[in-house]
């Protein structure tokens, strides 16, 4: 490790074939669901002759090393595929192909339009982001509804009048062009600011003076998964980036080479000075940045999406070396905050669940409980007001704790009902704090906390032009394989009962460590309002039972998150809610690939697939951009025995011939560079290839947007709606009666996906 020292900066958090599911069904059960799928799809006819554009297949093979098996040579014919669609002009016209069938397809489902205009009338409302306090200031953002992109503004006090410091919709006609984050220096003179093109994952950083809006003429390029952590004097931040790669590559190369850097305010990035890089161990990333107090650096790494180290340096020292607190990346850490050489840290460190330890310097070897680990798992913990304000999730949903520095609990957070919550930042010795809460019926409202005195009063709420309580929120718990008992949210309107017919869209992610907690969004309200059931299916892999939770879903157990999605749909059908007939699956990125997976290993479970930005190609996922990082949840195939595993439930290279598969429509865009576009190209063209039945295999490719992040509004709403038009022709939704009878109206928030860090 090469560690260069200079300016401090405030603290940096980073941001980081087994056998299908056992689904009890008896023959009897399966039969009578076949019938009713027959009789209910042969209801539904497009008049759109399903000609797929002609894919050049090529004869290409790869040779991997496998445990059973020795060499094995696996075909890839649609490896050109993978080139950057503004690269090869054959892509382009692929995808120009591609998109001309998909729509033609979807102009003739009756009602898209109609569910495009609601959503419309859906998004448009206002809608507020956390509000980011530093040098009395007051930072946040703001949508008046139907803007492609939030404003960013500031006011003087909690009370003065806001005034706009950026508004990314003048950057661009399209809007497509995107703030993708905001820092304020500690005494509030400058904004340092990333600014997202097109989805990309990339990011330049320019600088703006807070007091007349102007920028000061910095500019920093080529950063990606890392944020700014300012010095506490204000003369510069910290940051991280690559090396600029090579012309035409940088949508497509591996992230290598991370290091972390420190930018003087008014200089060129050519003069910023290098902090700490590993050219012996390049898939190393770092941040590093000031503590509270200013007196010390800590400086993280991170190799995947898993596992952390930090080291902490004494700044007032000369010549001190960093002191090692967590070594390698067996396991995760954060600090917290600090009392002079006390620390705070978060780790699972023989703690599943996650517990506060505290370390003083002088022996940086022995951790010593603050807060222990409980049967909740802890989901974020924050310094503020003197006071650790510890975010838990009890069966999914959010708890609150206000804790002395020495551990001793204060109070719980009184929150408003079953629902998520985040925020809860601030500085150490301000009471000061901000929190959001939000359910499934509920759009996101702003509350103020004092941390001092427990008072939480409402900040911002959206005017809500429905009641939540039209809209059920369910919790149910199943089985799956080995026991296991899961979770899953059911949500829908009232007027909604089980029928066993009912349009159900089930939704899943299972990976990566993250939780699916109850949380609103505008698009799945329109599908309840449509008349559609929505279901949330808490799988192995994420987060909500902690660490042990997301081990039982990676590497050789990540079959059990296949199972757990099955036996969700399986539980939806035996609790009467729908049929075979009736049901969609929908997942994005990590659960792209789990729509693809459980889509070839149980084709006959369901009438609709939405897999969107996936990972579809196991053997080849860790050759681009990020993907290296995600070797730590599935493991690599180079690795002989991980090798034969991914190639059991690889949905590029397990499309069943011959089996009756269901409605699928794959969405991606041209600029991800987060999960390659070639991943879901080449399974759309071997899905066309291969006999799947009579239902569409269709692609729908975004242009000028990436994997999630910084979409223009009016693009998530176009995609949306084609989505709802085409699960719900394909499950038995009245669309042409929500034509004709839609009215009323209802709150919304943006539901756009983003990945986190540099690793989903």
């Amino acid at each position: 490790m090469r560690l260069i020292l200079m300016s401090a900066a405030s603290a940096l958090a980073l941001t980081a074939c087994s056998q299908p599911a056992d689904t009890g069904t008896n023959e009897t059960a399966e039969n009578t669901a076949a019938d009713a799928s027959d009789t209910a799809q042969s209801e539904r006819e497009i008049d759109v002759a399903l000609d797929y554009p002609e894919t050049r297949r090529v004869d290409h093979t790869d040779t991997y090393q496998s445990a059973e098996r020795g060499e094995v040579e696996v075909a890839d014919p649609y490896r050109w595929l993978e080139d950057d669609v503004r690269e090869n002009p054959e892509v382009a016209d692929w995808v120009e192909a591609q998109n001309a069938l998909t729509f033609a397809y979807l102009e003739e489902i009756p009602g898209r339009e109609a569910i495009a205009d609601r959503m419309e009338e859906l998004y448009d409302y206002e809608r507020f982001s956390l509000p980011d306090k530093e040098g009395g200031k007051y930072f946040f953002s703001r949508n008046d509804g139907l803007q492609d992109q939030s404003v960013f503004y500031v006011q003087d006090s909690l009370d003065g009048e806001p005034r706009v410091l950026i508004d990314p919709n003048t950057w661009s006609e399209d809007g497509t062009v995107a703030l993708a984050g905001a820092w304020p220096s500690p005494d509030g003179r400058y904004l340092a600011y990333s600014i997202q093109d097109g989805g990309s994952d990339w990011r330049t950083i320019e600088v703006l003076d807070i007091e007349n809006g102007e920028p000061v003429g910095d500019r920093i390029e080529w950063v990606k998964f890392s944020g700014v952590s300012w010095a506490k004097d204000g003369s510069g931040f910290y940051y991280s980036r690559y090396p600029e790669p090579e012309e035409g590559e940088q949508f497509t190369s591996l992230n290598v080479n991370q290091a972390a850097y420190f930018h003087e305010i008014g200089t060129p990035q050519s003069q910023d000075r290098e902090v700490v890089s590993d050219a012996e161990n390049p898939e190393i990333g770092w941040g590093v940045g000031e503590t509270d107090d200013g007196e010390y650096l800590v400086i993280n790494s991170w190799r995947g999406t898993d596992g952390s180290g930090i080291s902490v340096l004494d700044l007032d020292t000369p010549d001190a070396e960093p002191v090692e607190i967590f070594e390698g990346f067996a396991n995760n850490h954060y600090y917290i905050g600090n009392e002079g050489s006390r620390f705070l840290f978060f780790t699972d460190l023989d703690a599943p669940n996650g517990r506060v330890v505290s370390v003083d310097l002088e022996n940086p070897d022995e951790l010593t409980d603050v807060i222990a680990e409980s049967e909740a798992p802890i989901e974020g913990v924050s310094l503020v007001g003197g006071h650790l304000i510890v975010e838990r999730l009890e069966d999914v949903k959010s708890a609150v704790g206000v804790y002395t520095t020495q551990g001793e609990l204060v109070r719980e957070v009184e929150l408003p009902g079953i629902g998520a919550t985040g925020g809860f930042g601030g500085e150490a010795d301000d009471p000061e704090t901000f929190y959001s809460f939000t359910s499934f019926n509920r759009p996101t409202t702003i509350y103020r906390y004092n941390v001092e005195t427990g008072e939480s009063e409402v900040f911002r709420e959206p005017d809500l032009t429905f009641n939540p309580d039209d809209f059920v929120v369910e919790q149910v718990f199943y089985e799956s394989t080995g026991g296991a008992q899961i979770p899953m949210f059911i949500v829908h309107h009232r007027d909604v009962e089980p029928n066993g017919e009912q349009p159900t869209l089930l939704y899943g992610y299972g990976g990566f460590a993250i939780s699916l907690t109850p949380t609103f969004s505008t698009s799945n309200l329109q599908w309840m309002e449509m008349g559609g059931v929505y279901a949330v299916a808490n799988l192995r892999g994420g987060a909500e039972y902690g660490r042990d939770w997301h081990d039982a879903g990676r590497l050789f157990n990540k079959q059990n998150v296949f199972d757990d999605f099955a036996n969700a749909g399986e539980e939806l059908i035996d609790l009467g809610w729908t049929s075979p007939a009736n049901l969609a699956i929908s997942g994005r990125s990590n659960g792209g690939l789990l729509v693809g997976a459980v889509t070839n290993q149980r084709p006959d479970l369901f009438a609709a697939a939405l897999p969107g930005v996936g990972v579809m190609d196991m053997l080849r996922f860790n050759q681009f951009t990020a993907g290296r990082f995600w070797v730590d949840d599935y493991g690599s195939p180079q690795d002989p025995e991980m090798f034969d595993y991914l190639s059991t439930y690889s949905p590029y290279q397990n499309i069943e011939d011959g089996a009756e598969y269901p409605a699928i429509m794959v969405t991606t865009a041209d600029t991800d560079d987060r999960v390659v576009p070639g991943h879901s190209f080449k399974y759309t063209a071997a899905l066309q290839e291969a006999d799947t039945g009579d239902e569409p295999a269709l692609i729908r490719i975004e242009t000028r947007a990436g994997h999630g992040a910084g979409t223009p509004v009016s693009k998530l709403i176009e995609q949306k709606a084609d989505e709802w038009a085409f699960i719900g022709f394909h499950t038995g939704v009245d669309l042409d009666g929500y034509a004709e009878g839609r009215s009323g109206g209802t709150g919304a928030e943006d539901d756009a996906e983003t990945g986190s860090g540099g690793s989903r």
